[in-house]
């Protein structure tokens, strides 16, 4: 099933909602369609809906304030898009920049998604020590990035410019 993003009254991402849900949301006039799938529509007995890719909330919603994501393993590979950071393939896990071994945290900056090949290469040692450089940096998502970065490609290909969204690396 199709996600749809969410956005707050101030148009700040909030969450991501089924398409089933997106629609309940927009009939019962708490949310509205800010950007719709060009072609596809869906159809009731009285009513004719685009399908929405974005929806906007009607009332704002008061969210705690979060300056930075939760770290997780799951995010790590969401933020990193399933992909390696010494080969460019397939993510499956995720790897320790520096070693835990070698005084490494489990944080954003010092973790990146990896494939089990390279993981398993570099081993104990950082990247400069195994020969494996980054093809690129880890980074600190917002909450928004984590957001929008959870959509799938697909639903992300189809969200418009305004939303600043992120392009794949």
């Amino acid at each position: 099933m199709r996600d749809t993003l969410v956005l707050n009254a101030s148009f700040e991402p909030l969450s991501t909602v089924s398409l089933s849900r997106a629609v309940v949301l927009v009939l019962q006039d708490k949310a509205v369609v800010e950007h719709a799938h060009p072609e596809l529509r869906v159809r009731a007995a009285a009513v004719e809906l685009p399908v929405p890719r974005v929806i906007r909330l009607c009332r704002y919603v008061r969210v705690p304030f979060r300056r930075q994501a939760p770290w997780s393993r799951r995010g790590v590979l969401v933020r990193d898009q399933h992909r390696c950071a010494y080969c460019g393939g397939r993510a499956t896990t995720v790897d320790h920049v520096v070693p835990r071994s070698q005084g490494g945290a489990d944080s954003w900056l010092n973790t990146v998604a990896s494939c089990a090949q390279d993981n398993h290469r570099k081993a104990d040692r950082t990247p400069e020590e195994a020969g494996m450089p980054l093809l690129r940096e880890p980074f600190v998502p917002t909450p928004a990035d984590a957001m929008l970065l959870a959509l799938r490609a697909a639903d992300r290909e189809g969200l418009p410019e305004w939303l600043g969204r992120m392009q794949a690396a």
